[in-house]
């Protein structure tokens, strides 16, 4: 599902709502998770699951093109975590 089917499916089940404003409902959300994760707090929503922020240590890789190799920084790195309800839905 991208972007704009959740704000269309949204604005189909609040027929009260208009467009732009679930469009702009959404785009707050999404920030305020995007915002939360780059001070690297952990963002959850209960049954459904937690963004979190994990670092991912340096390592030396490999170019698929050329077969060199290459050396990759340590980054960090954003984690989503099913939650319970969620997770047992997905594994009936």
């Amino acid at each position: 599902m991208t972007k704009s089917e959740l704000i269309e499916k949204i604005a189909a089940k609040n027929p009260n709502l208009m467009l732009k404003d679930v469009e702009k409902i959404v785009n707050v959300i999404l920030n305020k998770i995007i915002s939360t994760l780059a001070k690297g707090d952990r963002v959850e929503f209960r049954g459904f699951g937690a963004f979190s922020v994990r670092k991912r240590a340096p390592r030396v890789a490999k170019n698929p093109r050329t077969g060199a190799k290459v050396e990759v920084e340590e980054r960090n790195i954003a984690h989503f975590k099913t939650g319970k309800e969620l997770h047992e839905l997905l594994n009936q």
